[in-house]
Order: structure tokens, then C-alpha cells, then sequence
């Protein structure tokens, strides 16, 4: 097992560096998308390179995957490991992608697509050649899948020391899933129950694809079925703290009218993913707003109306806390691909870690979270600057 190092941040704020001056508690939020989380990779890689090593990681899905390998690694080996991985599950391209026209790169991502539902991913996920399931015949819950992903969990323990993620004063780690019987989400968290492979397995076995994976007697599956950015899981901490987070969403909500069937499947898959974060953000801020409210009132009251009771209930609620949100989305257009998650062509991965980095490289650059805000501002909102010139961020 590694020892923790003295670099190790700890859950509540994170370490003062030019970047962050004030020492803000950093949480890096990855949605679930397949293939499409080598762009997560990338964006962490830039973070890496700036001494932005996040506090705490949550994940949803490939963004679990991702989440264990940074949360269960040393930052002097999260990075290689994290490109062990992404290495690993690679289907080797025939040509060098970044040197052939559009069209034959377009033909090999097809083809390689289809040798990912024909053969799987190797460390990854492989078909079950044998199963009843396909037919319609009763499997075990366990085996109710297209394909098996035990070699996940091998890969996982492989390159994720889990002793070193569960050991107190590390990186925090929180990956969802969804009980199957109940429908209900549930957050697997390392601060609160030692974390396995078979827990982000869990949280990422997306149905009929991939099985159920049975925890403690429950069986579960894909966090991304019940919401797919798993942002609120942030907004609902009690330990508040002032953050800054960065959010990378890999799925689009607004698109252009369809018009072919891959066109039409294409958007159906991103609008069914794409974050729904908007509404929680702005439930956060008129509850941060309120509770402001509240202890103004509390505060005017005479001492003698004042009591220990209500001080206490209104310490409870937090005390007033700025949270920067850093929205980084995927552009990849992947030719209107409704199969661009399973896309797992060395050339495209390599090309969307570096579309990750190119971003994170931007809104780093533009650190719109160090311009002055109040202490009464519950929430700024960061979007990415445009290549040319920065955008203001929107303050709530």
C-alpha cells in the first residue's frame, strides 16, 4: 500500500496555490458516457499540470471508472495509471488516424465500432457467447446482459490501490448507482463505506449492455439511469465548504433537427444523457438565498427572543458558501454517431483526451474564478471561453 503523502489535500478545502489563492476545496463531477470519457481524461490531465489536484472526485459510470483510478493512486502516479487504462481498453487503429481523409477515418471508426459489439472491449467487456439471455430465457439477475465485465474489476484492481483509496485523508471519492428493486439512487462513498472494483462496476453496469452487480445483497445498476451528471450529489453536502468544481459533460442537450435514422438515434442518446443540472442549480440558490435571509431575520431578533435551539438549527444549514461551477462539454460532433460511446478506436480516444486538455487548458487560463465576487454570492457559473476571447461568468 502507498503512504499518504503530505501533498494529500484534504476534504474540505483544498491547498492555497496561485490558482487557488483561497485555498478553495476542489471537486472534479464526471458523467458516464463510454468511450466518450477519454475527454474526462484529458481535462484532468491539464488540471494535473496546474497543482488543481482535485479533493474530492464524483462519478457517475466511465466517470467512475475514471474517479477510482485519480481518487486510488498518489498524484505522482494517478496520471500514468489513468493512461494505462485508456491505453488498455484501445482498439488499435490500421492507420495512423490523423494522417488519412476524412472518410477513411469516418469508415474505421464504423468498423471499429462494430469489432466492439462483435468482440467487446478487452479488459474491458466481452460477449457471452453461450447465454440464454439474448433468446428471452430466464438467467441469473447476475447474468442478464449481453455482455460479461468481470474483466473490469480485474483491470480495476489492477491499477487501483484500493487500500490507498479508502485510508483516511485521501481524495474523496463518491460513485452512484441504482438499486434495481427500489429504483432508488445510492451513493457509494469512501468516507463512509470502504469502496471495491465491485462498487464502480456497480456504477457503471448500464442494462441490457452490462449486468447488475449484486452489493451487500442488492443488486444495481448504472447511476446514469437515474441522472447521468451527478452533480446534485455536490449540491446536497452538508460539509459545506467554498468549492470550486469542475464539471465536464460529455452528452449535448441541444442539437440540430434530425434527419436520418443515426441522426435521429444520435440525439435521442444525447438529449436522454445530457446533464440535467440546471434546475438543481437553481433550487440551490434560492434554498442559499433563503437561509441568508433567515439569519438576517435571526439576527435583527432581541437577545432576549434568541434561543440555543434555533442557533443551533440555524448553524445546521451551513454557513454562507460561494460554489464556482467550471462547465467543460464535449464538442465532438463523432459525425452524428449514435454508436460515438462505444467508439473505441486508439486515434479517437487520443483525440478526445486532447480535446479534454485543449479545453481545460482554456478555462485554466481564463481562471474566471478568481475575480472578486461577494460573500453573499451562492454561485458563479464559468462557461468555457470561446478561443479568441474569454466570457464573463454568470453570477447567481
Amino acid at each position: 500500500m502507498n503512504e499518504k503523502t503530505e501533498a494529500s489535500t484534504s476534504a474540505a478545502s483544498g491547498s492555497k496555490t496561485k490558482l487557488n489563492p483561497d485555498g478553495l476545496r476542489i471537486v472534479l463531477v464526471l458523467q458516464g458516457g463510454g468511450a466518450l470519457g477519454a475527454y474526462q481524461a484529458g481535462v484532468y490531465h491539464a488540471l494535473h499540470e496546474h497543482g488543481l489536484a482535485p479533493d474530492w472526485i464524483v462519478g457517475t459510470s466511465i466517470g467512475a471508472i475514471n474517479a477510482a483510478i485519480l481518487a486510488g493512486n498518489d498524484q505522482q502516479t494517478r496520471l500514468s495509471r489513468l493512461k494505462q487504462f485508456w491505453d488498455r481498453i484501445a482498439h488499435r487503429d490500421p492507420f495512423d488516424m490523423t494522417r488519412v481523409p476524412d472518410f477513411q477515418r469516418r469508415n474505421n471508426i464504423w468498423l471499429q465500432s462494430w469489432d466492439t459489439l462483435l468482440r467487446g472491449v478487452p479488459g474491458f467487456f466481452k460477449p457471452r457467447p453461450l447465454s440464454l439471455f439474448p433468446a428471452g430465457m430466464a438467467v441469473a439477475p447476475e447474468e442478464a446482459s449481453f455482455y460479461d465485465t468481470s474483466e473490469l474489476g480485474d483491470t480495476l484492481n489492477a491499477l487501483v490501490d484500493f487500500d490507498y483509496l479508502n485510508a483516511p485523508g485521501g481524495t474523496r471519492l463518491t460513485v452512484n448507482a441504482l438499486k434495481v428493486r427500489s429504483g432508488t439512487l445510492t451513493r457509494f462513498d469512501n468516507t463512509e463505506t470502504r469502496l471495491t472494483a465491485e462498487h464502480i462496476r456497480a456504477s457503471g453496469a448500464l442494462p441490457p449492455g452490462f449486468p447488475a452487480v449484486r452489493i451487500d445483497g442488492e443488486l444495481y445498476w448504472d447511476g446514469g439511469l437515474y441522472s447521468n451528471t451527478p452533480l446534485e450529489t455536490v449540491l446536497d453536502d452538508s460539509s459545506r465548504a467554498d468549492t470550486l468544481c469542475f464539471m465536464v459533460d460529455l452528452w449535448s442537450a441541444e442539437g440540430d433537427e434530425p434527419s436520418t435514422l443515426d441522426e435521429v438515434q444520435t440525439r435521442q442518446k444525447d438529449v436522454t444523457f445530457a446533464s440535467r443540472s440546471q434546475r438543481h442549480l437553481d433550487d440551490y440558490v434560492t434554498s442559499s438565498r433563503m437561509q441568508q435571509k433567515l439569519r438576517a431575520l435571526y439576527a435583527a431578533l432581541p437577545e432576549s427572543a434568541r434561543t440555543e435551539q434555533t442557533a443551533s438549527e440555524l448553524a445546521a444549514l451551513g454557513c454562507d458558501t460561494t460554489l464556482h461551477i467550471v462547465r467543460l462539454p464535449y464538442a465532438g460532433r463523432d459525425w452524428n454517431m449514435a454508436a460515438k460511446d462505444i467508439n473505441f478506436s486508439k486515434g479517437s480516444i487520443e483525440w478526445r483526451w486532447d480535446q479534454g486538455y485543449q479545453d481545460a487548458q482554456r478555462a485554466i487560463e481564463a481562471a474566471g474564478w478568481l475575480a472578486f465576487v461577494t460573500d453573499d454570492t451562492p454561485l458563479v457559473i464559468h462557461e468555457l471561453p470561446p478561443l479568441e476571447v474569454a466570457k464573463p461568468a454568470a453570477a447567481a
